[in-house]
Protein backbone atom coordinates (compact mmCIF):
# COMPACT_ATOMS: atom_id res chain seq x y z
CA UNK A 1 0.00 0.00 0.00
CA UNK A 2 2.32 2.64 -1.27
CA UNK A 3 0.09 5.71 -1.69
CA UNK A 4 -2.52 5.42 0.99
CA UNK A 5 -3.23 2.83 3.59
CA UNK A 6 -6.55 1.06 3.41
CA UNK A 7 -7.78 2.66 6.65
CA UNK A 8 -7.83 6.00 4.79
CA UNK A 9 -8.90 4.64 1.39
CA UNK A 10 -12.28 6.13 0.46
CA UNK A 11 -13.35 3.03 -1.47
CA UNK A 12 -12.47 0.73 1.44
CA UNK A 13 -14.37 3.04 3.77
CA UNK A 14 -17.38 2.85 1.44
CA UNK A 15 -17.11 -0.95 1.45
CA UNK A 16 -17.10 -0.88 5.25
CA UNK A 17 -20.11 1.51 5.16
CA UNK A 18 -18.10 4.29 6.83
CA UNK A 19 -18.60 6.79 3.97
CA UNK A 20 -21.78 7.59 2.09
CA UNK A 21 -22.14 6.27 -1.42
CA UNK A 22 -24.93 5.28 -3.79
CA UNK A 23 -24.79 1.51 -4.33
CA UNK A 24 -25.93 -0.08 -7.58
CA UNK A 25 -24.86 -3.68 -6.94
CA UNK A 26 -22.98 -5.10 -3.99
CA UNK A 27 -21.95 -8.59 -2.95
CA UNK A 28 -19.20 -9.98 -0.73
CA UNK A 29 -16.37 -9.14 -3.16
CA UNK A 30 -17.49 -6.61 -5.77
CA UNK A 31 -19.42 -3.38 -5.62
CA UNK A 32 -20.82 -1.05 -8.25
CA UNK A 33 -21.40 2.51 -7.08
CA UNK A 34 -22.48 5.75 -8.67
CA UNK A 35 -19.51 8.02 -9.35
CA UNK A 36 -19.63 10.99 -6.96
CA UNK A 37 -18.43 13.29 -9.77
CA UNK A 38 -20.00 11.75 -12.88
CA UNK A 39 -18.67 12.65 -16.31
CA UNK A 40 -22.11 11.84 -17.75
CA UNK A 41 -25.43 10.66 -16.29
CA UNK A 42 -25.18 6.97 -15.37
CA UNK A 43 -21.39 7.01 -14.76
CA UNK A 44 -20.61 4.18 -12.31
CA UNK A 45 -17.53 2.56 -10.78
CA UNK A 46 -16.95 -1.19 -10.54
CA UNK A 47 -14.43 -2.20 -7.87
CA UNK A 48 -13.39 -4.89 -5.42
CA UNK A 49 -14.40 -4.39 -1.80
CA UNK A 50 -10.95 -5.48 -0.60
CA UNK A 51 -8.08 -3.03 -0.96
CA UNK A 52 -6.14 -3.78 -4.13
CA UNK A 53 -4.22 -0.84 -5.51
CA UNK A 54 -3.63 -1.69 -9.17
CA UNK A 55 -4.27 -4.17 -11.92
CA UNK A 56 -0.87 -5.71 -11.23
CA UNK A 57 -2.04 -7.08 -7.86
CA UNK A 58 -5.56 -8.09 -8.95
CA UNK A 59 -6.09 -11.87 -8.72
CA UNK A 60 -7.32 -13.31 -12.03
CA UNK A 61 -10.46 -14.86 -10.55
CA UNK A 62 -11.51 -11.58 -8.92
CA UNK A 63 -10.65 -9.73 -12.13
CA UNK A 64 -13.00 -12.08 -14.01
CA UNK A 65 -15.78 -11.40 -11.49
CA UNK A 66 -15.26 -7.66 -11.80
CA UNK A 67 -15.30 -7.84 -15.61
CA UNK A 68 -18.43 -10.02 -15.65
CA UNK A 69 -20.10 -7.47 -13.37
CA UNK A 70 -18.96 -4.61 -15.62
CA UNK A 71 -20.41 -6.39 -18.67
CA UNK A 72 -23.77 -6.94 -16.95
CA UNK A 73 -23.91 -3.31 -15.78
CA UNK A 74 -22.89 -2.01 -19.23
CA UNK A 75 -25.75 -4.01 -20.78
CA UNK A 76 -28.18 -2.58 -18.21
CA UNK A 77 -26.94 0.96 -18.90
CA UNK A 78 -27.36 0.40 -22.64
CA UNK A 79 -30.90 -0.93 -22.14
CA UNK A 80 -32.07 1.70 -19.63
CA UNK A 81 -30.25 4.86 -20.72
CA UNK A 82 -29.77 4.16 -24.47
CA UNK A 83 -26.38 5.89 -24.77
CA UNK A 84 -24.65 5.99 -28.14
CA UNK A 85 -21.71 4.14 -26.55
CA UNK A 86 -19.95 3.32 -23.28
CA UNK A 87 -16.34 3.78 -22.18
CA UNK A 88 -14.69 1.31 -19.80
CA UNK A 89 -11.74 3.15 -18.25
CA UNK A 90 -9.15 1.92 -15.75
CA UNK A 91 -5.85 3.58 -14.76
CA UNK A 92 -2.85 2.26 -12.83
CA UNK A 93 -0.50 4.55 -10.91
CA UNK A 94 -0.32 8.33 -10.94
CA UNK A 95 1.44 8.60 -14.31
CA UNK A 96 -1.58 6.92 -15.93
CA UNK A 97 -4.07 9.13 -14.10
CA UNK A 98 -5.01 6.93 -11.13
CA UNK A 99 -6.15 9.33 -8.41
CA UNK A 100 -7.36 6.84 -5.77
CA UNK A 101 -5.01 3.91 -5.13
CA UNK A 102 -7.76 1.28 -5.10
CA UNK A 103 -8.39 -0.40 -8.43
CA UNK A 104 -11.65 0.69 -10.02
CA UNK A 105 -13.22 0.61 -13.44
CA UNK A 106 -15.28 3.51 -14.76
CA UNK A 107 -18.29 2.76 -16.94
CA UNK A 108 -19.15 6.04 -18.65
CA UNK A 109 -22.23 6.22 -20.87
CA UNK A 110 -21.46 8.33 -23.94
CA UNK A 111 -23.50 10.31 -26.42
CA UNK A 112 -22.24 11.87 -29.61
CA UNK A 113 -22.72 15.41 -28.27
CA UNK A 114 -21.53 14.93 -24.65
CA UNK A 115 -18.34 17.05 -24.98
CA UNK A 116 -16.24 14.44 -23.11
CA UNK A 117 -12.82 14.13 -24.73
CA UNK A 118 -10.48 11.17 -24.33
CA UNK A 119 -7.17 11.77 -26.07
CA UNK A 120 -4.82 9.15 -27.36
CA UNK A 121 -2.38 10.68 -29.85
CA UNK A 122 -1.61 8.29 -32.72
CA UNK A 123 1.29 10.55 -33.78
CA UNK A 124 2.93 9.88 -30.40
CA UNK A 125 2.61 6.09 -30.66
CA UNK A 126 5.94 4.40 -30.28
CA UNK A 127 7.71 7.45 -28.82
CA UNK A 128 9.44 7.17 -25.44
Amino acid sequence: MSWLNKVNCPFCRMGWHQLDYVPVIEDGEVMVIMDLYPATPGHVLVLPKNHIETLYELPADLGARIMNTAIAVARAIKEKLSPDGINLIQANEAAAGQTIPHIHFHLVPRNRDDQIILRFSPEKAGEN
